[in-house]
């Protein structure tokens, strides 16, 4: 059973950064398709950014300038560190895996991936 650890959610001002953790298991973390999600209630998981397994990081549009994935391939474990949060950002925000291969140069959407973390709630307010 692949299990998905996400972490580093909480209450933040608006215009501050914000960085999530995702530990994932080692042969997971090198072999598989990862991507970060977030979800409010009412609305479908909205992709935000992949790593496949080759390293490649690709992003959504909606994210582009804003967000940075970086893996952390010591600790297996994978950041996503939001600037300039915003209201809108408030959602919960999931870790994702497939061990089927990432498309090269786009994000999958949610029902690509079988494995999901259970998720961390940021929620941005002043």
């Amino acid at each position: 059973q692949v299990e998905l650890v996400e972490s580093g959610g909480g209450s933040v001002t608006p215009g501050g950064p914000l960085t999530l953790s995702c530990k994932v298991p080692e042969l997971t973390y090198i072999y598989y398709c990862l991507a970060w999600f977030r979800q409010v209630p009412g609305k479908e998981r909205e992709a935000i950014g992949k790593r496949d397994s080759t390293g490649r990081i690709t992003y959504a549009d909606f994210v582009k300038g804003r967000v940075t994935i970086s893996p952390d391939n010591a600790q297996n474990t994978l950041y996503l560190q939001i600037h300039n949060l915003k209201p809108e950002d408030t959602a919960t925000y999931y870790c994702a895996a497939d061990d089927k291969a990432c498309p090269f140069d786009f994000v999958p959407p949610a029902p690509f991936f079988a494995v999901w973390g259970k998720g961390t709630q940021v929620t941005v307010s002043s």
